[in-house]
């Protein structure tokens, strides 16, 4: 099999119409059915089972065809790393960071490198913290801004921010300065889901302060968490930033000396960074002044 067939595979399983896959591929049907044809017989089983109106994946197909986006997803990538190889001033950076730097932190950075190295294409992805490390593992991204470095990664700090309580405007406990935690005891959570950084590190913060909260909702962006406590769904503990964007109260916490978030950039330092990758890099560490 070729780069070429798994291409067209992918094609076929998306518009599940041979007749009109080969229109769109721009080549004729016979040439595309000999070519599924030749990949069955390869793999010795059938992909696609044929019927009136198209054509539906087998299960083994399926199984074929989510390895085939790998194999083509990677590739792409190949040729894209060797090219940035070649002419690092026409690169690419692959940068993942968390939804929450979406409208602050991330485009200062990037404003900041495209003045630097404006040849170098970065292609961006919103992720939570878990998925970064993944995608880090797996070559996906180069570089992550997350809230914990990846194991054994390199690890730049940008920024720490104070995390708050935020709670309806009409909250009893609007207006305050400062609370304790053990004062939301018996009000309705709103955060992330688990397996989130900020998700682990409010039920640090509730646990060592001995206070359990019933979650009411879970949202994976933090700026829908603060619209969701403006709206009077519940109480939420978030970063300091985003206190008050849609009009819920912002209130620092006392006695809690874990009520921050560190956010930094990491990498693998088990493999190079691609030219384009390291000129990021670089150019972050510049703007956060180290």
């Amino acid at each position: 099999m070729q780069i070429r067939d798994l291409e067209w595979l992918l094609a076929v399983a998306e518009h599940q119409h041979v007749t009109g896959t080969a229109a769109a591929l721009g080549v004729s049907q016979p040439t595309l059915s000999r070519a599924l044809a030749r990949m069955e017989r390869e793999l010795g089983a059938a992909l696609f089972v044929r019927a009136p109106g198209g054509v539906h994946l087998t299960p083994v197909g399926a199984t074929v065809v989510a390895g085939a986006r790998e194999v083509v997803d990677r590739y792409a990538q190949l040729v894209t790393d060797v090219a940035g190889e070649l002419d690092p001033e026409t690169g690419v950076a692959r940068l993942a960071f968390l939804d929450s730097m979406a409208t602050s932190l991330v485009p200062r950075l990037l404003r900041d490198f495209h003045a630097e190295a404006p040849g170098v294409r970065v292609l961006l992805s919103q992720e939570p913290a878990h998925e970064m490390e993944d995608d880090l593992a797996r070559g996906a991204v180069d570089l992550a801004i997350t809230s914990h470095p990846a194991p054994g990664g390199g690890w730049l700090v940008l920024q720490e921010e104070r995390m708050v309580v935020v709670v309806p405007p009409t909250h009893r406990l609007a207006g305050r300065e400062l609370l304790t935690l053990d004062e939301l005891e018996g009000e309705e959570l709103v955060t992330t889901p688990p397996g989130f950084g900020s998700r682990s590190l409010v039920d640090d913060l509730l646990r060592e302060a001995g206070v359990g909260l019933a979650v009411s909702f879970e949202s994976q962006d933090l700026g829908t968490v603060e619209g969701l406590v403006a709206a009077g769904l519940g109480v939420a503990i978030v970063p300091e930033a985003l206190a008050g964007v849609s009009g819920a109260a912002g209130v620092q916490i006392e006695g809690a000396a874990g009520a921050h978030r560190t956010i930094g950039l990491t990498w693998r330092l088990d493999r190079r960074l691609s030219p384009a990758a390291e000129r990021l890099r670089a150019s972050i560490g510049r703007s956060v002044g180290t």
